[in-house]
């Protein structure tokens, strides 16, 4: 709320994560010019002239120092490219998702190699995948098999996928996550072109390990 009467009136700083313009309360600061010259102590009336020159805005980028640090710039087009980067890492976190995948203890070979392939479609799509293999009953006493079953999974996706940590127990249930290594250029082509590589392999078990757990 504004104070009312003689003399300039108090006005509250905006809901921004800098001061702005008349919102400084300095009397004097360390002006930082539009292209990064540091232009030294000035008053806070003649980096106002300055940036009104300029048709830029004078922002206070160190409120702490002694005294507070400002800078001329476009304040509109900073917070217009900084939103941009936060929602870029917004969506990139958004899109990055962990995909599981269950086993048991008694999967067989063939079922086996289908999560596999499943999880490597997963993969090559840049999500991290989980893989979760339950005990059941007296399986409990055999989680060192388990354990080499878990094991197998991260060899066979060694090529692109690297395990975050080791597997870990929780309960009944034993499971490992697994994310995509870093793109290389000319890798996923050589891969999809090579005879027996993922690109064929992956047309073809698409369909068939939907049902497999």
């Amino acid at each position: 709320m504004a104070f009312r009467g003689r003399g300039p009136r108090f006005i509250p700083p905006p809901p921004d994560q800098h001061r702005i313009n008349r919102y400084i309360r300095a009397s004097q600061v360390r002006l930082i010019g539009p292209d990064g010259t540091q232009l030294g102590i000035v008053p806070i009336e003649e980096a106002l002239r300055r940036a009104e020159e300029a048709q830029l805005d004078l922002v206070e980028v160190a409120p702490n120092a002694d005294p507070p640090v400002c800078r001329i710039m476009d304040y509109g087009k900073y917070k217009y490219q900084q939103h941009k980067k936060e929602a870029e890492a917004r969506r990139k976190q958004a899109t990055t998702t962990v995909k599981e995948l269950r086993l048991g203890y008694r999967t067989d070979v063939g079922d086996l190699e289908r999560q596999i392939q499943k999880g490597r479609e997963f993969l090559l799509e840049g999500d991290r995948v989980k893989y979760v293999l339950r005990f059941r009953g007296r399986e409990m006493a055999y989680q060192e098999r388990g354990r080499e079953k878990l094991q197998k999974v991260c060899d066979a996706l060694a090529d692109i996928a690297q395990p975050e940590g080791t597997p870990k127990m929780e309960g009944r249930m034993l499971s490992v996550v697994l994310a995509p290594q870093a793109k290389k250029k000319g890798k996923s082509a050589a891969s999809t072109a090579s005879p027996g590589g993922s690109g064929t392999e992956r047309s073809q078990t698409a369909e068939g390990s939907s049902g497999s757990s």
